[in-house]
């Protein structure tokens, strides 16, 4: 811990003055054998923590000085709060310079990414959720904070620790190799603040900027959904090709500017100039105007100098009952509404030329300069992004459907892209599993013999490795983690487990022993359960006796659980019949259940549990089994059989995630699918889907040749929240996503705002699975066969699986 603390002095001199008070005792204490002098080319110097007085105090938070070796580099260090009482930040003052900084992010949390002094951002900014506290920009002045508001930290549910993120966009200021010690002063003070500063984020996450196209609108809008905010700040933030970006509030069609600025002037927060307030039910709405004039190629969001960004900050203030630190808006909820938006939105702000050399320091480049600066980017991975030109088919030479199966209940991809596959070998689940009160009945017959997790070569369906004998009676919901831990459902069991790839044992177990319940420790036929790639926490959905979504630590705690069974009248939002299956959507920070017998799909914000959005089409008929997200913006389904009387098929569905739109339908040629139970999805658009009643693993892939462009997984300066989600409340920034794995998350991860990292490391990130149940319907006398499901079902009885 002592290498973080190097990083931290706390100085007399604040906004160049120079304060000669002596330490509080009780925080030198804590600091003073912990602190090591800096580089000698660094500001400051190895003092004692200085108070401003009888309640304040200053934190100098500065990079260790460090040499970045190539272009894009992003470079966190944290440096602890050291007082244990409750705290209020009430100014900042920046060191830093467009010379050598693109960037600078400050972000509050409990606990850092890594110890070591600095480290790449790749690694990620925090391990738990972390809230923006700061950000900075091309010369950017101090930031004020009006009288009496001040950023919440420390104390029992503050922040503990400071994490600097320092983006190096072009490193040829380093020529000389000197050692940079940029960074930012917070004045701190423990006198409580009645009102709690937050920060709001509007990012577009989608633009594309045509090569040569004079302007291009990039808009974002959310719905506000919580208690009143009071703005007082706003910041801009765009590269080279942003021409003016403008916020408003709209109430009730009426416009109110909150601020609009040259994203070339410096970045500064400047001060909302007439009071704005935001209430429930408002709209926020943002536009970024570029050019793409003198580019040859297309332009998108990435985290390089290169590409471009469309941010638009707001600092507003709460009262303390009701404060919430981190919000974000990521799409745009009304665009017909943008036709209204005043024409001042549209119109450049003059930039006096030496204005913009005061912006650019020394780096103007000239045109020629632009080009060497873009053959000179370090090459990132890649992610390709279909324009929807495209079709989902059958695999026909796909071995899969030869295997010897159980029932299969549960698929996932591994972090090397393996298939694998959760069935239930001699054990079915029929009328006689359960009695009325959801006890399992067959205990006598023992665990199942076989091994119950298969991962398969997914190309040719080889066998590479089985475990999971002895362990359950009816497997359900599977989904991989990061590190390649499997999670498991039994629902005859009633629990959760964890498992290593090699381990015998389980490594977590979350519910009681065959023993149904509602509470904290007690699940009722949980289906399915996913794990946050950037947190660890773990969310499980129970079930088919519950109607909840319950959150865990990762080490499985219980935090929160929110749901509720489904109206006689209607199915309101928050309301599940059988909450069957999970997707992750971690470029938006939701997470997505196919809420099984009331066919749709509802999504919620990953922190707080709200209600974002409903995706509900005619032809998923009345039942949605499984749900699955890849990157790029994909979400993959599947339904289950027709009522007797009614036409929608048994299929498959690939939807845009944004829109809701279906893009696609497929199912096999070869046989039919039967009750397609969970569906997993690549990268690539492989899509595999396993049935409980086939027992069987079919697998498709998208067929034609379509048009595709490559997005950039760069830091992006704040990575994405929600799309569809409205708000994202207290993000966990600095999420790095990695690849996809398992059923759902990827993509920007603009839930982990305000990336870290310099491209998003997409290094194996693992889904949770979905699942369906495994009952079909009796096409002579409409009923269903209690196939996988005992609860005793609201007409029209749903299918159990």
């Amino acid at each position: 811990m002592a290498g973080l603390l190097n990083n931290l002095l706390i100085l007399l001199v604040f906004q160049n003055s120079c304060l000669g008070f002596r330490s509080p005792l009780s925080v030198f204490k804590r600091y003073k054998d912990t602190t090591r002098s800096l580089s000698n080319e660094c500001l400051g110097s190895n003092r004692p923590v200085i108070s401003l007085g009888l309640s304040d105090f200053a934190l100098d938070i500065r990079m260790p000085g460090v040499t970045p070796k190539q272009s894009d580099t992003y470079l966190c260090m944290s440096a602890p709060l050291l007082v244990d009482d409750e705290a209020y930040v009430v100014d900042f003052k920046p060191h830093a310079s467009m010379d050598t900084v693109h960037h600078m992010l400050l972000f509050g949390c409990n606990e850092p990414s890594s110890t070591e002094n600095y480290w790449d951002c790749d690694e990620g900014t925090c391990k738990d959720k972390s809230n923006i506290l700061y950000a900075w920009a091309r010369n950017a002045p101090p930031t004020r904070l009006p009288k009496g508001v001040g950023f919440r930290v420390g104390g029992e549910t503050g922040s503990k620790y400071f994490v600097l993120q320092v983006h190096y966009g072009d490193i040829s200021a380093f020529r000389d190799k000197h050692k940079d010690c940029s960074g930012v002063t917070l004045h701190l003070t423990h006198q409580k603040q009645p009102l709690i500063a937050g920060m709001y984020l509007m990012m577009s996450v989608n633009t594309v900027i045509p090569p040569g196209e004079k302007v291009v609108d990039a808009d974002i809008a959310c719905h506000y959904k919580r208690f009143p905010m009071h703005l007082f700040a706003y910041r801009v933030h765009t590269h080279r090709l942003g021409k003016v970006v403008s916020g408003y509030r709209v109430r009730n069609g009426q416009w109110t500017l909150i601020g609009r600025q040259s994203p070339q002037l410096p970045q500064a927060f400047y001060s909302v100039e007439h009071p704005v307030d935001v209430h429930f039910d408002d709209i926020l709405a943002a536009r970024c105007v570029f050019s793409g004039e003198g580019r040859t190629t297309e332009t998108h969001i990435g985290g390089t100098a290169n590409d471009e960004m469309c941010n638009f900050y707001i600092m507003y203030y709460m009262e303390a009952k009701h404060a919430v630190s981190y919000m974000t808006c990521t799409q745009n909820a009304n665009p017909e509404m943008f036709r209204n938006i005043p024409q001042e939105a549209n119109t450049p702000i003059l930039v006096k030329s030496d204005m913009l050399k005061m912006t650019h320091g020394h780096h103007e480049e000239s045109k020629d300069a632009d080009k060497n600066s873009l053959q000179q980017q370090p090459k990132r991975e890649e992610e390709e992004v279909l324009d929807q030109d495209f079709h989902i088919d059958e695999v026909v030479d796909w071995p899969g459907l030869d295997l010897k199966l159980g029932q299969v209940s549960g698929l996932a991809l591994d972090p090397e892209n393996n298939l694998v596959v959760f069935h239930r070998g001699d054990h079915v689940w029929d009328e006689n599993s359960f009695d009325s009160k959801f006890v399992y009945q067959q205990r006598g017959v023992g665990p199942i013999e076989q091994n119950t997790i298969l991962v398969l070569n997914p190309s040719n369906a080889q066998l590479l490795h089985s475990m999971g004998k002895n362990l359950f009676y009816l497997p359900h919901g599977l989904s991989i983690d990061k590190n390649g831990n499997y999670w498991v459902t039994d629902v005859a069991l009633h629990q959760v487990f964890k498992l290593g790839a090699d381990d015998k044992e389980p490594l977590l177990i979350l519910g009681t022993a065959l023993q149904p319940g509602s509470d904290k420790n007690h699940f009722c036929q949980p289906t399915d359960v996913a794990v946050d790639p950037i947190t660890g926490s773990i969310y499980v959905s129970d079930g088919y006796c519950n109607s909840r979504i319950v959150q865990f630590s990762p080490n499985g705690l219980y935090i929160k659980q929110w749901g509720e069974e489904t109206s006689l009248d209607r199915a309101r939002p928050g309301q599940f019949h059988i909450p069957h299956s999970l997707a992750l959507v971690p470029d938006f920070s939701q997470l997505c259940v196919a809420d099984r017998e009331n066919g749709r799909i509802q999504c919620f914000t990953l922190e707080t549990g709200e209600f974002v959005r409903e995706i509900k089409h005619k032809s998923f008929g009345r039942e949605l089994f499984a749900v699955s997200y890849v990157p790029g913006g994909l979400l993959f389904a599947v339904n289950g059989m027709p009522y007797p009387g009614e036409a929608e098929p048994v299929q498959g569905f690939v939807m845009n995630f944004s829109t809701g739109e279906i893009i696609d339908t497929f199912s096999p040629v070869r046989k039919t699918f039967e009750m397609p139970h969970d569906v997993v999805a690549s990268e690539d658009k492989t899509v595999f889907v396993g049935d409980v009643h086939a027992r069987t693993v079919w697998k498709f892939t998208s067929t034609e040749k379509m048009e595709h462009r490559s997005v950039k997984k760069a830091g992006i300066e704040v990575q994405e929240a929600k799309g569809d989600a409205e708000h994202k409340l207290d993000s966990s920034s600095g999420r790095i996503l990695g690849r996809l794995r398992g059923k759902g998350g990827g993509g920007l991860n603009l839930g982990n705002f305000f990336a870290s990292h310099k491209g998003y490391s997409r290094k194996g990130f693992d889904r949770l699975s979905t699942e369906g149940s495994d009952q079909e319907k009796d096409e002579d006398d409409g009923t269903d066969l209690e196939e996988e499901y005992s609860a005793p079902p609201p007409p029209p009885a749903p299918s159990s699986s």
